[in-house]
C-alpha cells in the first residue's frame, strides 16, 4: 500500500478525534471545529460527530455534499507540501482540511479561515 492509499484510508472519525485534541489543547472549540470542516465539506455541523466510525477519508469527501468554491483559496504549507500545488484532487481536499483545521488550532479568526 501506497501512502496515497494510506492515507485515504484512514477513517474520518478518527482523523476527527485527533483534530478535536488538537483545537482544544489550543483553546478553540469542537463547535468551531465542526464550523470551518462543514465550510469547507458542505457536511452539516450536527452531522460531522455522527458520520459512521468506518468511513474512510476517501469516502468522506466522495459523499461530501457540497465542497465550497472557495476551497481553492486555501493556501500555505501543509505536511511539507503547499496545498495549492497538490495535483492529487483528493490529497488536495484531505490537506485543504488540514490546513483550515491547522489555521484554527494557531488562533486565526474563524472568519479569516471561512475565505
Amino acid at each position: 500500500m501506497n501512502n496515497k492509499d494510506k492515507l485515504y484510508n484512514y477513517t474520518f472519525k478518527g482523523i476527527y478525534d485527533l483534530y478535536v485534541k488538537k483545537v482544544e489543547r489550543k483553546e478553540r472549540t469542537k463547535e468551531e471545529l465542526n464550523k470551518v470542516i462543514a465550510w469547507l465539506t458542505g457536511y452539516g455541523e450536527n452531522n460531522l460527530e455522527n458520520i459512521e466510525s468506518d468511513i474512510t477519508l476517501k469516502e468522506f469527501f466522495k459523499n461530501a455534499p457540497n465542497m465550497n468554491p472557495n476551497a481553492n483559496l486555501i493556501k500555505g504549507i501543509i505536511c511539507g507540501c503547499r496545498v495549492e500545488e497538490i495535483e492529487d484532487p483528493l490529497t488536495q481536499k484531505i490537506r485543504w482540511m488540514d490546513k483550515i483545521v491547522d489555521e484554527l488550532a494557531k488562533g486565526k479568526k474563524i472568519e479569516k479561515i471561512l475565505r
